[in-house]
Parts: C-alpha cells; structure tokens; sequence
C-alpha cells in the first residue's frame, strides 16, 4: 500500500536547510535534495516543496523528525489511502505541533470525541467555546502560515519515491 503527500519547508534557515533534507532522507530512505528559495515572507530563510510517496504514516514520521525545530515553519500532508485518513501536520516556532485527521478535500476532521471534550471545557470551565474549535481546526497555524503559502506561489514541484 502507497501513500502521498506533500512537505512545505515554509521557512528555514540557510544552515538548517542541509538537516531538513537529511532528517526527510532518513525517513523515506532516499537521498533527498530540494529546490531551496529565498523566502520573502522571511529576509533571511529559505522554502521548499517536496511532493513524495511511501508507506502510509510517512508524513507522521517526517513530522517527527523535524519537530522541535525552533527556527522552521513547515506543514507535510498526506493524502488518504485504502484503510488509512488523511493528515496534516504543521508546525511553527511560537505555536508549536498541530496535527489534524483531514477528508479527500484536504478540509480538517474533528472527532466526535474531541468536539464532546470541547463542548465539555466551555461548559464547566467557562472556555468559550468557537475559541475551542477554532484550536481544534488549527485556525492559528493556518493564520501564522498563511503569509509562508503565498510566498510559495509558483514554486517548482518535485515527485520523490520512497525506497522499500
């Protein structure tokens, strides 16, 4: 079974762009080099994309390697597949890991589990409750990344394999 998705570097560092490539090269078993690019939404740093495909859990396993990363901006996203949801990972320096459950159209799922616990918090502790689903969809990270995606339009794409 195969899976696909999608890694955005939406910013780095030029001295951390090298580990980027080697930690996904670890993951998916493959040299790895990407197409960097000034990031005019950051002076300074650099983006990339990386179409890829492998294993389902592939882009579980990019995140985690690049989690805790302080100075990068990245989202990896991975289509659904036979007996497997979709997910999207992102990930930035002041909110940290978000990581969603997604539909064929890329739209964030919310499970009836954590919309109960959500309804739950505002209820008993006073949480307002649209700031709850907000968190829940990722709105922060959508707004903080947004300004990364645009400066990524026209930007090459490229297909990597993973081995195995």
């Amino acid at each position: 079974m195969s899976a696909r998705g999608v890694l955005y570097v939406h910013s780095a560092p030029a001295a951390l762009c090298p580990h980027v490539e080697w930690a996904v090269a670890g993951v998916v078993g493959v040299p790895v080099k990407l197409d960097w690019e000034a990031q005019p939404a950051a002076p300074g740093t650099y983006r990339a994309e990386l179409n890829w495909q492998g294993a389902p859990g592939t882009s579980g396993a990019i995140a985690s390697a690049l989690n805790g990363w302080q100075r990068l901006r990245h989202e990896i996203t991975e289509e659904p597949s036979p007996g497997c949801d979709g997910v999207r990972y992102a990930y930035t320096p002041t909110l940290g890991v978000f990581s969603a459950v997604t539909s064929a159209l890329g739209e964030v799922l919310v499970p009836e589990a954590r919309l109960r616990n959500a309804m739950e918090r505002a209820a008993a502790q006073g949480v307002d409750l649209a700031e709850e689903l907000d968190r829940l969809t990722g709105r922060a990270w959508d707004e903080e990344l947004e300004p990364f995606r645009y400066a990524g339009d026209g930007a090459p794409v490229r297909w990597l394999h993973a081995a195995g």
